[in-house]
């Protein structure tokens, strides 16, 4: 059934939005590689629960390849979520959350470079995403915030991560290839941590519960729900979903943490949100009716 696995995703997008405010409560009294040490060890914990129960060991073969992807991913996965993860803080969760949703325009927009066609709808969704982008981060000074910029570039890695992911893991093994790119993250930021920060167990332990909801639940849980809301979900109507993370973390900033949006910035998330879908529904709308022109040929036919 399509709607449950709709559901899946819309489940998996609050748990993503909402994590924004735990990566923000949990720096507190740790740094931000501390912070990322910490939580991608919990994932890797639950990934590796997950991996056992579904029989993953058993398949030597097809883990190894799927290790092989999944340590690239990882790689670029440790430069997105740390420039989002440090970007934080000096921005807040709803800038943030919407910065990161820009790999929705980034995506189609890299066809360009791989001589691929960029349809009508991904340029119109690209001008209004940067239209907002203007309102939303750029002061008055014409300059972006340090961590608007951090935000912003962790988008690019997040694009990067996610042709890397369509290009090479078509034949992985779901759970392995994740296995692997969360170890690698967790290490990266481990040895990041050691080296340029310093760290209590007690503060960390007073982290335990932001930890514990965007390791646990984020990598685990919500992980696991894309999976199988994706298994009946179309990909563009799948992504335009799960990019909602955006607005469940400007609301959950702004519930939490009363953050608060001026009637500027407001605009410019409205024209991001607005960019977003155009860019994916659109794209969504054009295979629909080409689908129905071929059946319609068939039964003519």
């Amino acid at each position: 059934m399509h709607w449950r696995g709709n559901a899946c995703l819309l489940a998996a997008a609050f748990i993503w939005g909402t994590t924004f405010v735990a990566q923000s409560v949990g720096m507190e009294n740790i740094g931000p590689f501390t912070y990322g040490a910490a939580r991608f060890f919990l994932g890797l914990l639950a990934l590796f629960a997950l991996w056992l129960m579904v029989g993953g060991h058993r398949r030597k073969d097809e883990a190894a390849r799927s290790f092989r992807v999944g340590m690239g991913a990882g790689c670029l996965m440790f430069a997105a979520s740390a420039l989002q993860q440090y970007g934080m803080l000096y921005t807040t969760v709803g800038k943030a959350s919407f910065l990161t949703c820009l790999y929705l325009i980034f995506v189609p927009l890299t066809g360009v470079f791989l001589k691929q066609g960029i349809r009508a709808e991904h340029w119109t969704g690209a001008v209004l995403a940067v239209t907002g982008l203007y309102f939303l981060c750029v002061t008055d000074g014409l300059s972006l915030g340090r961590g608007d910029v951090m935000e912003l570039c962790g988008a690019f890695f997040w694009t990067a991560h996610i042709l890397f992911i369509g290009r090479y893991a078509a034949k992985a093994e779901v759970i392995a290839m994740s296995l692997a790119q969360v170890a690698v993250v967790f290490l990266l930021n481990a040895a990041t941590a050691v080296t340029f920060e310093t760290a209590r167990a007690a503060d960390v332990a007073s982290a335990w519960f932001p930890l514990f909801y965007a390791g646990v639940l984020s990598t685990g849980v919500a992980f696991t729900l894309q999976i199988v809301g994706q298994r009946t979900a179309a990909p563009a109507p799948a992504a335009v979903i799960m990019s909602l993370e955006s607005v469940f973390g400007a609301l959950a900033g702004w519930f939490v943490l009363g953050e608060t949006l001026s009637a500027r910035e407001l605009a410019g998330c409205a024209l991001m949100g607005t960019g977003m879908l155009a860019s994916q529904a659109g794209g969504y709308v054009f295979v629909s009716l080409k689908k129905r022109r071929r059946r319609l040929a068939g039964n003519r036919g």
